[in-house]
């Protein structure tokens, strides 16, 4: 039993160790440059910098372009908020009627659910139905987008989780009079907390990351989204790289923020809707 739990206990130090390696690396030699003047950063070393240009190099970052990235930041907000609470909003009901309903209709939106998973965007004619509705440059349209390519795996994720909720819930409801949209709003929806808050999660950091999708769909200056802010300054800033690692930092911080704070109900999410298919 010991030596198990010294077994254990250096696989945990490994595992650990290996991670710290993988992914603390980046992370210091990101920062560390970010300090550095203009001249030590272009060697592009983990080197502790012979000076610190904090203030200056986040200054410099943050006013570039008449403070672009305050207005890329609320942007990318705008865009990542709408778009996950759609997201909560279509892909539960979703997920709820497909679980439950055993039909030929429901197979169908399954399937067609499933090919959404394997099937990349097309961007040209997404591109020019939005110009022809009038939503293309907007951030209504981009919100659209989101939704539309989250709409998949989210709904897969909601679909999971309900397998995990007894019928017998709903049944009791149905017997004290509830009608089906009240099921589903006054009961189902409080026990789905937890696989919310893991689609919250996983949907906002990879809204507000998104790079591809705004370049394509939400062009223009005035549109600029966070991600976009590095395409910026690799133009502007080419051999600034300390001012483009300072952006780098600065768009990192805060899905970094929410992934560690909110990291166990991803956990918690994904085990709870694996309990049943």
């Amino acid at each position: 039993m010991r030596k198990k739990k010294i077994k254990l206990a250096i696989a945990d130090v490994l595992v650990l160790g290996g991670a710290l390696l993988i992914f603390g690396v980046p992370l210091y030699f990101l920062v560390i440059n970010s300090f550095k003047s203009q001249k030590d950063a272009r060697q592009l070393s983990i080197a502790w910098p012979e000076s610190f240009h904090i203030a200056e190099n986040y200054y410099e970052a943050f006013s570039n372009q008449h403070f672009m990235i305050v207005r890329a930041f609320f942007n990318s907000v705008i865009i990542t908020f709408f778009s996950v609470l759609g997201l909560l909003i279509i892909c539960s009901m979703a997920g709820y009627v497909i679980q439950r309903r055993k039909d030929r209709m429901t197979k169908i939106a399954n399937a067609m659910i499933l090919t959404g998973l394997m099937i990349p965007p097309a961007i040209m004619p997404t591109i020019w139905v939005m110009q022809k509705i009038g939503i293309y440059k907007t951030i209504f349209g981009m919100v659209l987008v989101e939704i539309a390519l989250g709409i998949p795996f989210t709904t897969m994720l909601f679909r999971g989780y309900m397998g995990s909720i007894p019928k017998e819930i709903e049944e009791a409801a149905m017997i004290d009079g509830c009608g089906k949209f009240r099921i589903f709003g006054s009961v189902i929806a409080p026990l789905l907390t937890p696989i919310a808050s893991t689609v919250v999660v996983l949907q906002a950091v990879t809204v507000f990351n998104d790079f591809v999708n705004p370049l394509y769909f939400l062009p223009g200056n005035d549109n600029v989204t966070i991600q976009l802010t590095l395409y910026n300054f690799m133009g502007k800033f080419a051999s600034k790289y300390n001012l483009l690692f300072a952006d780098i930092v600065l768009v990192t911080i805060p899905m970094l923020l929410l992934f560690i704070f909110f990291n166990r109900k991803i956990i918690d999410g994904m085990a709870a809707g694996a309990v049943k298919g």
